[in-house]
């Protein structure tokens, strides 16, 4: 994961949601305001006018109440239905779709009274209540003034009649509405932007968690660079386990070695079976003296030999003619040493093609 703090629910999304359902309902309103206007006169008209059954039989009551209340649950079925959907879909204008079912699950946390406390005196929590004893201010100053600012005209409904009293009615809910949803824009326009700014800083990770999240995904670096270092030393190891069967070591002389070994039966061509630089190529020197193995100083081949073939390789093509006059000499010095004879004389002038010996690309 990323980070201990995932990407859920964007906060301002709930400031967003909140200003979608208000727009919602006064556009409802205003769309619908004809029509609720005449179906609530109506059902007014209903509720006040009583038969002489309805006033001595107490059933009948019971089942005028019923029928109002279910004309005037239908009444705002439409209001109700838009603002549910609008409830629904504010949050995920910024957020996306989320549903997780560990919203449902149990915590004992959410009990504790101590965890409740420290959220809510915490700098988050105080900003947070600042912010909405704020928007509480403001909503509310708008709402006292647009009462006052009405005042004479909510009072004149009283000598209306009831079409006209609830159609001014509607009017002042309407203007209402709208002064306070014109209120809570100019809230959301400041305070969305910069709940926005505030989460996705708060994601970013910081430069001790880029380090962690680097190490659980590639692991520790110093782990792995003892990792590699184990394993160079094991190669390593491998690697002069195979300088005593070696036919013969090829020096620089001292700063490349590099041992061959041919056997016709297995082998198409003389192969490398270990080499090494400085430090390394004197261990190999140290080893091949120790088991005897000839050392042959040709400080050309040697580095060409060192540059172009790796460990377990066949020597390349091109060092065929000056690798197989080694092989003759390391033949002759078997057949002198069993005889009883001299040694004979070491090759000199090994034919290393052009291109082949690095320290002439160096020099040119």
């Amino acid at each position: 994961m990323s980070k201990a703090r995932e990407e859920g629910n964007v906060p301002a999304s709930r400031e967003l949601g909140t200003f979608l359902v208000l727009i919602t309902g006064v556009v409802t309103l205003w769309a619908a305001g004809s029509w609720m206007s005449v179906r609530a006169a109506a059902i007014m008209r209903h509720g006040l006018t009583l038969d002489r059954r309805q006033v001595f039989e107490a059933g009948q009551l019971t089942v005028m109440l019923h029928s109002l209340t279910s004309d005037g649950l239908t009444l705002l079925v439409p209001l109700f239905a838009a603002l549910i959907i609008a409830a629904i879909i504010g949050p995920m204008l910024l957020s996306g779709f989320h549903f997780s079912a560990t919203a449902f699950s149990f915590k004992a946390s959410r009990l504790n009274p101590i965890s409740g406390l420290t959220r809510v005196f915490s700098m988050n929590g105080v900003a947070e209540l600042v912010k909405a004893l704020l928007k509480a201010l403001m909503i509310g100053g708008i709402g006292v003034w647009v009462v006052l600012s009405r005042s004479e005209k909510s009072l004149a409904l009283l000598s209306m009649s009831v079409n006209s009293a609830i159609v001014s009615f509607g009017e002042i809910v309407f203007g209402a509405t709208v002064a306070m949803v014109s209120g809570l824009a100019l809230v959301a326009a400041v305070d969305v932007p910069f709940q926005l700014w505030q989460y996705y800083k708060g994601l970013r990770m910081t430069k001790e968690e880029v380090k962690q999240e680097y190490k659980e995904s590639e692991g520790d670096p110093k782990i792995k660079g003892q990792i590699r270092q184990r394993q160079r030393e094991m190669a390593r190891g491998r690697m002069m386990q195979e300088v005593p069967k070696a036919d013969v070591v090829v020096t620089n002389p001292t700063h490349y070695a590099v041992a061959l070994k041919y056997d016709g039966a297995s082998m198409r061509a003389p192969r490398v079976v270990a080499k090494g630089a400085d430090l390394v190529a004197a261990q190999i020197r140290e080893i091949a003296r120790s088991n005897n193995v000839p050392l042959l100083e040709a400080p050309p081949l040697a580095r060409a030999l060192f540059r172009h073939t790796e460990i377990n390789e066949d020597v390349p093509a091109a060092l065929y003619t000056a690798v197989a006059e080694v092989m003759a000499w390391v033949y002759t010095l078997r057949q002198a040493a069993a005889a009883g004879v001299p040694a004979p004389v070491e090759p000199d002038h090994l034919s290393v093609p052009a291109g082949m010996d690095p320290a002439e690309s160096a020099n040119a």
